[in-house]
């Protein structure tokens, strides 16, 4: 397994979802090869509920990344779980459309494109 997948399995193992028990784990690869990992953090208000594609995104930025080349992102569920409407808007402004590699702990993956998943997005160029 390569580096970015394990590193997302690291931080699943390292989420706080004591209402859902919904545990996912993300990992964000810069184009100079440094990868980020982060987990979801759920609130009692769930609407304050942190997602793992979120945090690794912002934990990569906070060191400094710019650029970005993929995501994967490992959950425990049979229907592979892609990011929500919030991560897919925060990833096209901080990432483009970067390759999203989805994945589960039964061996089960996808790969594609986050312009598939984010068809005629909304972005900076509508602020002009």
């Amino acid at each position: 397994m390569d580096a970015l997948r394990q590193t997302a399995l690291d931080a699943r193992a390292r989420a706080h979802a004591p209402f859902s028990h919904f545990l996912v784990g993300a990992a964000v690869e810069t184009v100079d090869g440094r990868i980020f990992g982060g987990c979801n953090v759920e609130n009692s208000s769930y609407g304050l509920t942190m997602c793992a594609e979120r945090t690794a995104i912002f934990r990569a930025v906070s060191e400094g990344a710019k650029r970005f080349t993929r995501i994967a992102v490992v959950a425990d569920t049979e229907k592979l779980t892609p990011p929500c409407g919030a991560c897919r808007q925060v990833l096209w402004d901080l990432c483009g459309d970067l390759e999203i590699i989805l994945f589960n702990l039964q061996g089960a993956s996808e790969s594609f494109r986050l312009a598939d998943l984010l068809p005629r997005a909304f972005d900076a160029t509508f602020l002009d």
